[in-house]
């Protein structure tokens, strides 16, 4: 099919070339030249695995495209709405400004029978206002919504093989054009629901809800275990083993992060607030207060590793990136601990394998390096905060011959307590006794 799709950020570059490489003729619209000037030269503009593999053999073979003008967007069948929902400035909602701005950017340029689909995340409401305005203005569109399911780090796998579709439809006319553009994936078995337009705007909002309350809810029972001398670990594996809850999202550590789950959770609960049901989402306000409070208990326990003060001591931060295979560092819990750390007055020294340029952007009071061994070299204190493979398989003999002392902080509880200890390290995780 001949396929749009307006904004070309985290969500759209994936999505365009991913559609570019299931057959589909593709263009890729958004107002940044640099942004898409890079991804013309298949270039991506940010790190996700296996994205430009995908989007150099998309733009090698024609099928993908990309401008700045809408008006390139006018033959397109189907226009995938991809453009970011941020935290307001001034609130804790969600800014539908540029859902709006494309929108109506796109309304004159829209064929006869041609298939609006809003994939960005939004709050219950933008779909039917914007049917709404179809019905009105461009009667021979139609709108559907079609929330994504992305996991940064498998993006490029979860576009092109879904582990399931929601259809927000008023007909079956809509359904049926997405059938066809997620033929691939129906043929394959990927399960498919057909909802109105506020289950599908919801159940993106509600899942990103439940993983939340999920990790919370295991970061607070190793504040419980930190007190009582159990091991979270093993109680995650416990409770694990009931097909009822399942062990994953049930590793404590840092917290999360990211561009996705900590404003989507604040922008549900502003919602909420909204349609006068706060009380029903109060909870999540505990769930984001629980998170941002793991932080603080990393920084916490460098203090007390390092004798109630971390004044003039070398820290090395292993990671600054909210999660592994990402250089994204919106929201990350490990580069909040490694500023406070440097406010605290340490001598941080951070290092990361993709997220050091988006880090030093944001906050270049910080030292940073890509060499592990250099970060390590000399350090009073090891704080690993981001579970990158290279920091999990790190050996303790000769990590311990880098540092000027041996004490590591395993704020993800991805190491084995046992061998670093066994090595002379002075090991500390979070609910690990």
């Amino acid at each position: 099919m001949r396929i749009s799709v307006i904004g070309c950020g985290y969500l759209g570059a994936v999505h365009a070339s991913a559609m570019a490489e299931l057959g589909h003729e593709v263009v890729g619209i958004d107002v940044d030249p640099r942004k898409i000037e890079a991804l013309a030269a298949g270039r991506p503009p940010f790190f996700e695995p296996g994205l430009a593999e995908i989007l150099t053999s998309a733009t090698g073979s024609g099928r993908l495209r990309f401008s700045t003008e809408i008006a390139d967007a006018a033959s397109a069948e189907v226009h995938f709405l991809a453009v970011g929902t941020p935290q307001s400035s001034d609130t804790h909602a969600a800014d539908l400004t540029h859902v709006d701005a494309a929108f109506e950017s796109l309304l004159p340029h829209l064929a006869d029978g041609a298939l609006v689909v809003g994939k960005s995340t939004v709050p219950v409401g933008p779909a039917a206002r914007l049917a709404a305005r179809l019905a009105d203005e461009a009667p021979h569109a139609s709108l559907a919504w079609n929330p994504e399911f992305l996991r940064e780090g498998f993006a490029v796998k979860d576009t092109l093989e879904p582990d399931r579709l929601v259809y927000g439809v008023a007909d079956d006319h809509a359904a049926s054009v997405l059938d066809h553009v997620y033929r691939a994936a129906i043929e394959a078995g990927t399960p498919r629901l057909k909802t109105d337009y506020a289950t599908a705007e919801l159940v993106k909002v509600a899942a990103n809800a439940f993983l939340a309350t999920k990790i919370s809810f295991i970061n607070a029972m190793s504040e419980i275990a930190d007190a009582t001398g159990a091991d979270v670990t093993l109680l995650a594996d416990a409770i694990g083993h009931d097909a009822r809850i399942g062990r994953r999202f049930l590793n404590a550590g840092v917290g999360f992060g990211g561009g996705c789950l900590p404003k989507d959770i604040r922008a549900f609960t502003a919602h909420a607030d909204e349609l006068g049901r706060g009380e029903s989402l109060r909870f999540l306000k505990e769930v984001d207060a629980i998170n941002l409070r793991q932080r603080q208990r990393v920084v916490d326990l460098a203090i007390e590793t390092l004798g109630g003060s971390v004044f003039h001591k070398k820290i090395a931060v292993l990671g600054v990136t909210f999660k592994p295979e990402s250089d994204d560092v919106r929201d990350s819990p490990a580069l909040d601990v490694a500023v406070q750390l440097k406010g605290l007055g340490a001598e941080v020294i951070a290092t990361d394998p993709q997220g050091i340029e988006n880090a030093r952007l944001r906050h270049p009071q910080l030292e940073y390096t890509s060499s592990t061994s250099e970060a390590l070299r000399g350090a009073d204190l090891m704080v690993l905060v981001t579970e990158w493979r290279e920091y999990r398989s790190l050996d303790p003999v000769v990590t311990g011959r880098l540092v000027a002392g041996a004490r590591g902080i395993d704020g993800r509880n991805v190491l084995d307590p046992v061998a670093w200890r066994k090595a002379g390290w002075g090991y500390r995780g979070l609910g690990r006794p």
